[in-house]
């Protein structure tokens, strides 16, 4: 394979050529040129895929931990708030110092 600028691949390709790989129905160097990764990285993405499946299964996961967006719309009501009211407030105290 040629040498040439640096790619960046999705999820989704890296899973596809690593579930081939795992298949073993054509070898690395096949499955490299048809593509277009380097072998070596082939066997890394097969690697990370055979490493982390267990986590696929998991039931700790939970991804319902992260905030929704109801939660974060009200937090960003109530930080909003707190900034204009410290931009009054802190407006008053310029106007005052002014004057002394």
């Amino acid at each position: 394979m040629a040498r040439g600028s640096r790619k960046n691949h999705g999820t989704a390709f890296k899973a596809k050529v690593a579930l081939e790989a795992i298949r073993e129905q054509q070898t690395l160097s096949e499955l490299a040129d048809r593509f277009q990764v380097h072998r070596n990285q082939i066997a890394k993405w097969k690697k990370q895929l055979l490493d982390r499946a267990e986590e696929v299964f998991s039931k700790e996961r939970t991804p319902d931990n992260d905030p929704g967006v109801k939660e974060l719309d009200a937090k960003i009501g109530r930080l909003t708030m707190e900034n204009d009211f410290l931009s009054v407030a802190l407006g008053r105290i310029g106007d005052t110092s002014a004057k002394r």
